[in-house]
């Protein structure tokens, strides 16, 4: 994935990548609150060397975030274990970030390691961990949330024992649970409770504390919130609630969703396992209804599940093993011959997704472009651009693009004020899909036509569309200046 796909499958890897590369010279970018101060801090010094050297952070973030899942299995004392490593790859979201600038995974990993700490007892340590969430991503509020919650309903016992479900196996290797003779946790005062989960805090204190020392402005955070998350609003559209359904199947994967089912069932039926089954849940349904209503700009997308894909791997492996269960006559080899099929078939299934995310091929193109210019350079005063690899390839600084609008009357004024020399890199899906901006109108508002180039761009192997995934994405592109 790193090496097979050049850009990011959607433009907020390429955002997060230039934030982080720009934040030595932007400062406040550090503590920027769509750019995630966290990631931007973990990927600032990578970014310096490149776009592939930032990717191949989140690569060994995906890696870690894997092993430390084997280890929670391990801790909950699940069968297979191991087998959790690959189902948490064989989610085809996960899959399709593993090797990309997004914030997700890096929460996934905050995640996997603050549950273990909270499940093994240590729970003001896995709350120091968790308040990281909301410097990760806006889901942290949410998850932080239901943290609380964990921590109250065990407040007493100075352990969250309560949700800490001993796991034993039997002779046949099959799951069972411990008698229910976990301490009850003791009613706390509501002082005593907020002392419990102060250290939660820790991660916006520090945030807020850091935007103060950065930019002078004590309310940046909130003079800072991005204008297109609105609690109301539907700038992405109000689809209904079956949107995050139907995309289960992009969420847990489509081979190995029925196990996942079957997990979550049991669980919930068994109220077992409630710190996975509360995570997962609480992440689909809010995003569920942001999604159904349009609320805080949601746009529907599976990625935001990343975040607690640990738990869903491990549902998924619960299930697995209760399937197994049914099989466990059948001869070894003939068991054997079938789970390699189908988690080759899943692996396969993965990545044609990915070869069907469209966006990414496009900078096969940018490059095609890109290598007409240091040939027929001119003096450049600003830089304007459709997709983030156009800037990161002329090395320009993020904050001289111009934000167009909708608003065709005021665009042409944005057009008609930049100054000569000012260069223009722009397409014909990505710029008039955001900003109705099309390569026609620079040219009917001061500029000039310097180079462009056309191709029918296509995967490695969709050779065509299937449900709307993939197939021949025609598309052009063209430098343009201001004389």
């Amino acid at each position: 994935m790193l090496f097979l796909f050049k850009d990011s499958c959607q433009h907020d890897g390429g955002i997060h990548y230039l934030f982080a590369r720009w934040a030595w010279v932007h400062h406040e970018l550090f503590v920027d609150v769509w750019s995630r101060p966290l990631f931007t801090l973990l990927y600032a010094g990578p970014a310096l060397l490149g776009l592939r050297a930032a990717r191949a952070v989140t690569v060994v973030v995906c890696l870690v975030t894997a092993w430390q899942t084997y280890r929670l299995a391990e801790q909950l004392k699940l069968p297979r274990a191991p087998l959790v490593m690959a189902l948490l790859f064989l989610q085809p979201s996960y899959f399709l970030f593993c090797a990309d600038t997004m914030t997700e995974p890096l929460f996934a990993l905050v995640f996997v390691i603050a549950l273990r700490l909270h499940l093994a007892g240590r729970v003001t340590a896995g709350l120091f961990v968790a308040s990281l969430f909301i410097l990760t991503r806006p889901e942290g509020l949410f998850i932080s949330l239901l943290w609380s919650c964990w921590v109250m309903r065990g407040c007493g016992t100075g352990s969250g024992s309560d949700l800490v479900l001993a796991v034993t196996s039997n002779a046949e290797n099959q799951v069972a649970t411990a008698p229910r003779t976990a301490p009850r946790a003791v009613t706390c005062t509501l002082f005593q409770y907020a002392l419990r989960i102060l250290p939660l805090a820790t991660g916006l204190f520090a945030w807020w504390l850091a935007s103060w020392l950065i930019t002078g402005d004590a309310l940046f955070i909130k003079h800072n919130w991005p204008a297109n998350w609105p609690f109301s609003g539907t700038i992405y559209g109000a689809p209904g609630f079956l949107n995050y359904p139907a995309r289960l199947p992009e969420i847990v994967g489509p081979l190995v969703l029925p196990a996942f089912l079957i997990g979550l069932y049991r669980s919930l039926k068994r109220r077992e396992f409630g710190a996975l089954t509360s995570a997962f849940l609480t992440l689909f349904l809010v995003h569920t209804v942001m999604r159904a209503f349009g609320l805080m700009g949601s746009a529907g997308y599976p990625r935001y599940l990343i975040c607690v894909a640990p738990a869903t791997a491990l549902l998924t492996l619960i299930g697995w093993n209760a399937l197994a269960e049914r099989f466990a006559h059948l001869a070894r080899g003939t068991r054997l011959a079938f789970v390699t099929l189908l988690l080759a078939t899943a692996a396969f299934a993965n990545f044609i997704y990915a070869d069907g995310a469209e966006w990414t091929r496009d900078a096969v193109l940018v490059e095609k472009v890109y290598a007409w210019w240091p040939h027929n350079q001119r003096p450049i005063t600003r830089l304007i651009w459709s997709q983030p690899y156009m800037c990161m390839l002329l090395d320009g600084d993020p904050w001289q693009n111009e934000f167009f609008t909708q608003d065709a009357a005021r665009n042409r004024q944005l057009m008609q004020a930049m100054p000569p020399g000012t260069l223009v890199f722009w397409d014909v899906k990505s710029g008039p899909r955001w900003t109705d901006v099309k390569i026609e109108d620079f040219l009917a508002n001061g500029f000039e036509l310097l180079h462009e180039e056309s191709a029918v761009l296509r995967g490695y192997l969709i050779p065509r569309s299937f449900f709307g995934v993939g197939g021949p994405r025609a598309q052009r592109m063209a430098l343009l200046y201001k004389p």
